[in-house]
């Protein structure tokens, strides 16, 4: 099987489309159908249904999948060894952050990997950390840098990862900024303003409420954790967010109890990093270790 067929075989079926298969691997729409339609004879079997509006896998297609997933990483890996002897670090870097990291963290790093190592051309994708995970698995990206599930399959690799202390807030203004010995009860009785059910830093929170048998009344989700302090601020619920966030324009709570997430470097499984991932890798290392002054 020829390697070039299987990549773009991968591509159609994680773009859905000949077309867009087409644009991410830079060539015409009748070149990638040739290579499908090339390693359909090869194999003697159907890979993609074209019959439907939209484009399905075949049986045989879905069989294939993680073959052929695992025949292109190993065709990345050989790549990989063979340049690992030089001492250039350069070529394209694909990564993706959370949008809290990319505002909060990836500034300094970036700052100092792009003085460092010049000839690298970076490539950013700034997405939700589920929708990265997902990225990543159709190989759109070396890096992710995310808040770390506890549902993270064994396709991947934590390569770093740092603590991030969160904290419990409300509004200047509102009923629980004066209250004194707080509990968990307490905030039961009013909205929170958290990020989506489906992200890690609920899942932290609602835990907690879930552990002492108190409801939790969350409020308008959203995962922007801007728009969220924004929110508190003006009083429209409490909320739980990264210390690296909390200033004047909230109020600080202690229900004394600590709550922290994890921050991480995320790639694939059986998949070796490029010389330019592991330079950044190290920068980041280097930055999350230096003691934060608040």
């Amino acid at each position: 099987m020829e390697s070039n067929s299987l990549k773009a075989f991968l591509t159609i079926v994680d773009q859905g489309s000949f077309s867009e298969a087409a644009d991410t691997l830079h060539l015409t729409q009748p070149a990638i159908s040739k290579r499908l339609a090339a390693l359909e004879n090869q194999l003697g079997a159907t890979l993609i249904d074209r019959s439907h509006r939209q484009l399905r896998m075949t049986d045989a297609g879905a069989r294939l999948l993680p073959h052929a997933r695992r025949i292109v990483d190993e065709i990345h890996n050989a790549r990989m060894a063979l340049s690992a002897d030089s001492a250039t670090v350069e070529g394209e870097l694909p990564i993706i952050a959370s949008h809290h990291i990319g505002l909060h963290h990836l500034p300094n790093w970036l700052r100092r990997f792009t003085r460092n190592f010049p000839d690298v051309a970076l490539s950013l994708q700034f997405m939700e950390s589920d929708a990265a995970y997902e990225q990543m698995r159709k190989r759109n990206a070396e890096l992710a840098f995310v808040t770390l599930s506890d549902s993270m399959d064994r396709h991947f690799r934590v390569y770093e990862q740092w603590a991030d202390p969160m904290a419990f807030v409300c509004g200047p203004e509102h009923s629980l900024a004066t209250r004194e010995a707080l509990t968990l009860a307490d905030l039961a009785q009013y909205p929170a303003l958290l990020p989506d059910t489906t992200t890690a830093t609920y899942r932290v929170v609602s835990r907690l409420f879930l552990e002492a048998n108190l409801p939790l009344h969350p409020q308008m989700p959203t995962n922007y954790l801007e728009t969220i302090k924004m929110m508190t601020s003006v009083g429209l619920g409490w909320s739980v967010l990264p210390l690296s966030m909390v200033d004047n324009s909230v109020q600080r709570l202690d229900p004394g109890i600590p709550v922290t997430r994890v921050l991480g470097a995320v790639g694939l499984a059986g998949r070796q990093l490029s010389s330019a991932a592991r330079a950044l890798i190290d920068v980041v290392q280097q930055e999350e270790q230096q003691p934060v002054i608040r």
